[in-house]
């Protein structure tokens, strides 16, 4: 079954609003969510980038994650890749705002002392 009402739902777009967007009638836009029709490969397809999910997603075959999101992805990768950057991250956690500013401060002062743009 497709995860459309869903994903529709929980960014607040109307059923009208998504079928404009995918160029169909409201009408068949409620069936695809009722499960009364099934979108062809190539409209699953857009469906899927206009949500921005995977296909295994909107079938209902994948749980959601967070790394459909790229930039999410490419701080994750980071974080697998360099352990430290972990270690800055959770001993971030509980921290204020406040305090996570001045932590930022901080290395952004490290960094122009190792790159020698330090005054």
């Amino acid at each position: 079954m497709l995860r459309l009402k869903e994903l529709r739902e929980k960014r607040n777009i109307t059923q009208l609003e998504f079928s404009r967007a995918m160029g169909v009638a409201a009408s068949t836009a409620g069936m695809w969510e009722q499960g009364r029709r099934e979108p062809d490969s190539e409209t699953l397809k857009s469906i899927a980038r206009y949500f921005n999910v995977s296909l295994d997603y909107l079938m209902g075959n994948d749980i959601p994650g967070y790394y459909h999101d790229p930039e999410v992805a490419r701080i994750a990768q980071e974080m697998h890749d360099n352990p430290d950057i972990k270690v800055l991250f959770d001993a971030s956690r509980g921290l204020k705002k406040e305090s996570i500013e001045e932590v930022r401060k901080f290395i952004e002062f490290q960094k122009a002392k190792e790159l020698g743009d330090f005054d």
